[in-house]
Parts: structure tokens; sequence; C-alpha cells
């Protein structure tokens, strides 16, 4: 395992086409090819922190090509292949720095929207549902508290924002006009299913699975005819989702948890609020640094999440 984080992949005979909060997606010379690079990044609160947390794209890769196999037949994935021996010329001679958080995947047109499913009231659901009784517009019965398992999995959609913008949670409707009812009706659906079988088996690993959010995306039908939704991006990580240990669950609060909330606990007790992305009062401009027990932190909750789910290491 490595000490040190992999903040910027600089694959400077590639074509970068976007750098998002934790991957850099590189075009290859098969133009329905892309290359995804799993960082060490990491963001809490839509804001990329300025250092890392070491291995954590490679946590991040296995975890998603685990579930990418075990869902498979629910919906196929933009999944090409893990294996830089297997991907084209000009990808290869970058083998050490990208092997074990690389993944060759299919070009798709991606859907506008950030499909959530709720488990469990927590986060922003749980903030809403205490001002008005609903959870993006959704009315919940009266009654229940913080953590609470939910009488039923929520699909609760957010816009996907711009990089340094933020997300906005929206209603089911709100969505439906965004990309249309039928589409919003298929990727419910799907999204939901997606996360029962994923919540059924989390449980049996000793894991919550609280929520979580998927991305799909259109390619062209292999019938020739229309096109064809896919899951695309990353799948039931601990950057895209909120793990709890079984074993520990209380409702009434908030949770341990394998995932960013440690962090988020941590920028928001050193000041951080909305509107002060670029670093403390005082600081502007400079952005935020993890302290070195938030990054040893963080790491060790992403590796035991690995472990815990896949009964491997890294």
């Amino acid at each position: 395992m490595s000490t040190t984080a992999l903040i910027d992949s600089n694959l400077a005979d590639l074509r970068l086409l976007s750098k998002g909060k934790v991957r850099d997606i590189y075009a290859t010379s098969d133009p329905s090819l892309l290359l995804f690079v799993a960082s060490d990044r990491i963001s809490a609160y839509d804001v990329i922190l300025r250092n890392g947390v070491p291995d954590k794209g490679k946590v991040l890769t296995k975890i998603s090509l685990f579930w990418f196999e075990k869902l498979e037949h629910i919906i196929p994935t933009h999944f090409v292949t893990a294996d830089v021996d297997q991907m084209p010329e000009e990808v290869r001679k970058y083998k050490e720095v990208l092997e074990g958080r690389v993944m060759l995947v299919k070009k798709a047109k991606v859907i506008p929207l950030e499909a959530i499913v709720r488990g469990y009231i927590t986060g922003s659901g749980w903030s809403e549902y205490k001002k008005t009784g609903t959870v993006h517009g959704i009315p919940l019965p009266e009654g229940l508290v913080e953590s609470q398992k939910l009488p039923e999995p929520l699909f609760t959609p957010s816009t996907k924002a711009e990089q340094g913008e933020h997300d906005e949670n929206i209603s089911p409707e709100k969505a439906a006009s965004i990309i249309g009812a039928e589409l919003c009706a298929k990727v419910e659906k799907v999204a939901l299913q997606l996360y029962k079988e994923a919540a059924d088996y989390a449980l049996t690993r000793g894991l919550i699975l609280a929520d979580t959010k998927f991305e799909f995306g259109l390619v062209p039908s292999s019938s020739g005819e229309g096109e064809e939704l896919i899951l695309v991006d990353e799948a039931l990580t601990p950057d895209s989702s909120r793990y709890w240990p079984a074993a520990e669950y209380r409702p009434g609060g908030s949770q341990p948890s394998f995932d960013k909330q440690y962090l988020r606990d941590w920028l928001t007790k050193t000041g951080f609020r909305k509107g002060l992305e670029n670093g403390p009062e005082g600081k502007a401009g400079e952005g935020w640094v993890m302290d070195e027990s938030v990054v040893e932190g963080t790491r060790k909750r992403y590796l035991e999440a690995l472990q815990m789910l896949t009964g491997e290491g890294l």
C-alpha cells in the first residue's frame, strides 16, 4: 500500500477530457472508450480537499468492480476492463501509475441526475424532515427519529452540479421534468432495485447501507434500435454511499460510519460552511487541508469498508 496520495494523474500523452472531484477522464485511441482514473482526491460538501487519502482511488475501484459484477444481472454497466495490459497501447505505458485505480469504460451519454436512494433517514434528508416532515418534498410519517429505517427505500434525486457548485435535492416530479417521465421511471425502478439488493447483501457482511447514489447513462442499444440504460461512474463505494456497522446501529442519533462522515464532521468542527469553500476565515484562497489524523482516520474507514464488503484488502 502507498504512503503518498495521487492527487493528479498527469498522463501527458493522453488527452484529459475532464477532471472531477475524484476521477480524471481521458480519451483513448478508441472513440467509443474512455479511461477513468480514480485519484486519491477526496471531497466533502462538494469541495475538494487540497491533500488526499493514500490508496483511496484503489479502494473505490476495487469496490466498484465488486458491485458491478455482483449486480450485473440487474443492469449492464459501462465497465470494459481494469487490466492495464488489455487497454490501448497509449495507456499501457502508464501501468505503474494506473495499476489498481483505472477502468476502461464505454462512452455514454450521462443522464444529468444523481439517483440517490435512501433506506434510512439521515444527512440532508433528516435536516429537511425536521423542518417540513418531508424528504425531497416526499411526505413521511410523523415521529421518525434520526437514522431510523424508512418504511420503504425512497428514490430522492438531486441535480448534478458543475465542479465548485452544490448539488440540489429535488423531488422525483422535478427530476421527471428534467429528463422526461419515461426515462425517470426507468432510472427510479433500477436505482431502487440496485439499492435493495446491495443493502440485503451488505447486511450479511455486517454493514447497513443507509443510502447511496447512482449515476446512469445511455448507449446505443445492442439491437441497433434506440438507446439502452447502463450504470456509469462508480457503484456503492464509501464516496457515494453511507455504510454503518450493523452491530453498533442505534436509531435516534448519528451513527458511526465507513464513509466521508468522519471528514465532514472534522470540517464542520474546523469552521467550514457553505460560502467558505476556499478555506477558514482569514485564509481565503488557500483551500482546506486535512490534518494528518483525519487523513489516517478516513483511510482506515475506507479500507475497513473494502474488507467487510469483499473479504479482501488491497
